[in-house]
C-alpha cells in the first residue's frame, strides 16, 4: 500500500533529487479540471498561468484526453522510419486549419523554433542566394524563444545566457517595437529572416504598438526576408484571435506553434510554411524521433477542434476586456499598469513596504488563485480560455483582495 505524501514532503523530494533549474510557487498540484486545479491536500485554485498558455482548452479536456487514450491503446510510436495512419490526416487537417501548404511536426516549442531557424537559413542559401554561412536572422531584445544554446544566443537576459557560451553566430538583436531599427537592419542583403513574438510573453506581456507587426511584415516583403512568427505562447486563441498575428492581418512566412496545440496533454509543436520554404529541407536533413507520432497527431486534431467548436478565441476576446477593465478600475498603489490582449495579460506591481510581485503571488495562492511573476515586478495572468465569466469575476475579486492585503 502506497503512502500518500504531503506537499512539504513532495517539495523536499524535488529539491533533493531534481535539478534546481526552476523556482516554483510552493503549491503541489495533483488534479485539474477546466480552469481549476487542486493540491494534494484538496485545496482548490483558479489556474491563472495555464502552464504558460499550454492548457488554453482547460485542464484534462475530455475530448482531448479521450483522443489520447484511444490512440495510446492502438499504437504510440513508429518513428518516421515508417508511415503511420495518423500523420497524413493530421498534416492535412493542420495545414488547412492555418492555411499553409506544409507542416513539419516536432515536440517542444524550442524544437519548433530551432526548426524554423534551420528552414530560414536553408531558404536563404537555396532561394535568396545568400553566400554560404553568411545568413543573418534578426531577433528582438527581450525575446524568449526557448533555452537551447542557439536560442539563448539570441537572448539579452543574463539569466538565460550567462555562463553558457560560446554562442551561435548569425543573429542581430534590435529593440522590440522599433520599426526604424528593423528598417535599418534589413539593409544588410544577407538578412534571411526576422523572428518575432507578436506579444512578448516572458518579457511581461509586452504588447507592441498597433500596426507594428504589419509594418514589420511589409518591410520584410520589400527586402525579400522571411517574417517568422513565434506563436508558441500567443497562438491558439489566447489573445482573442486564432493567432496574435491575425489582429493585423499578417500571415507569417514561417509560423511556429506549440503549447496549446495539444491542449496541454502531450508535447506537440509544429512549424508551418509553404512549399518554397519547407521543401528546401530534404530527407535526412532534419527530424525528430517523436515528432509526428500517432498520439500527438490525434491529440492536436482534438485540441484544435475544441478551439473552433467552443469558440475559444471569441471567449478570450470578451473575457480579456473584462479582466483589463476591472483591474484598470482597481484603486491600489501597488498596481502600476495593466496590459495585454485577450486572456494574455500582465499587471505591473509597484513594490510597497518591501513586498513585491512574488509576495503578491504567494498571497493570491492563499486566496485560491495561482500565477507567477516574471522579471520580479510583473505578474502574468493567463487563465484557461474555458473559464466562465462568473469564475473570472470571482478570481478577479480574489486577486484584488490579495493586493489590498499589502495596503
Amino acid at each position: 500500500m502506497s503512502v500518500k505524501l504531503s506537499s512539504p514532503q513532495i517539495m523536499e523530494l524535488e529539491h533533493h533529487y531534481g535539478a534546481h533549474n526552476y523556482h516554483p510557487l510552493p503549491v503541489v498540484l495533483s488534479k485539474g479540471e477546466g480552469p481549476l486545479v487542486w493540491d494534494v491536500e484538496g485545496k482548490e485554485y483558479y489556474d491563472f498561468l495555464s502552464a504558460y498558455s499550454a492548457v488554453n482548452q482547460g485542464h484534462c479536456h475530455p475530448a482531448i484526453v479521450d483522443a489520447m487514450v484511444e490512440q495510446a491503446r492502438r499504437i504510440t510510436l513508429t518513428s518516421r522510419a515508417f508511415f503511420n495512419d495518423q500523420l497524413g490526416p493530421y498534416e492535412k487537417f493542420v495545414t488547412e486549419y492555418f492555411g499553409y501548404e506544409k507542416v513539419l511536426p516536432m515536440n517542444s516549442g524550442a524544437e519548433a523554433d530551432e526548426t524554423a531557424l534551420k528552414l530560414c537559413r536553408r531558404w536563404a542559401y537555396d532561394k535568396k542566394g545568400v553566400p554560404e554561412d553568411q545568413a543573418k536572422i534578426i531577433c528582438c531584445e527581450g525575446n524568449f524563444h526557448g533555452r537551447t544554446i542557439t536560442i539563448v544566443s539570441m537572448s539579452n537576459d543574463p539569466d538565460s545566457y550567462a555562463g553558457f557560451g560560446p554562442f551561435t553566430p548569425g543573429f542581430e538583436k534590435i529593440p522590440y517595437n522599433d520599426i526604424d531599427a528593423l528598417a535599418e537592419a534589413l539593409k544588410d542583403p544577407n538578412v534571411a529572416g526576422f523572428l518575432v513574438e507578436p506579444i512578448q510573453g516572458e518579457a511581461g506581456v509586452f504588447v507592441p504598438d498597433d500596426g507594428y507587426l504589419k509594418k514589420a511584415y511589409d518591410l520584410c516583403k520589400a527586402n525579400n526576408v522571411l517574417f517568422i512568427a513565434d506563436e508558441v505562447q500567443t497562438g491558439i486563441a489566447r489573445t482573442g484571435k486564432l493567432l496574435a498575428c491575425d489582429h493585423e492581418g499578417v500571415r507569417p512566412d514561417i509560423l511556429i506553434l506549440g503549447k496549446a496545440l495539444s491542449g496541454g496533454v502531450f508535447p506537440v509543436s509544429a512549424v508551418l510554411a509553404d512549399n518554397e520554404i519547407m521543401l528546401t529541407i530534404k530527407p535526412g536533413e532534419h527530424g525528430s524521433t517523436f515528432g509526428g507520432n500517432p498520439i500527438a497527431c490525434r491529440v492536436a486534431i482534438a485540441a484544435l477542434t475544441v478551439v473552433k467548436e467552443e469558440k475559444l478565441a471569441e471567449r478570450a476576446e470578451y473575457l480579456g476586456k473584462i479582466f483589463r477593465d476591472e483591474m484598470n478600475a482597481f484603486n491600489s498603489d501597488m498596481v502600476e499598469l495593466v496590459r495585454g490582449k485577450g486572456l494574455l495579460n500582465a499587471v505591473i506591481i509597484r513594490p510597497k513596504n518591501g513586498k513585491q510581485a512574488w509576495d503578491v503571488c504567494l498571497k493570491m495562492a492563499e486566496n485560491g488563485v495561482l500565477a507567477k511573476p516574471t522579471h520580479q515586478h510583473i505578474i502574468r495572468f493567463a487563465p484557461p480560455l474555458v473559464i466562465t465569466e462568473a469564475q473570472l469575476r470571482d478570481a478577479i475579486e480574489r486577486i484584488k483582495k490579495s493586493i489590498l492585503s499589502f495596503e
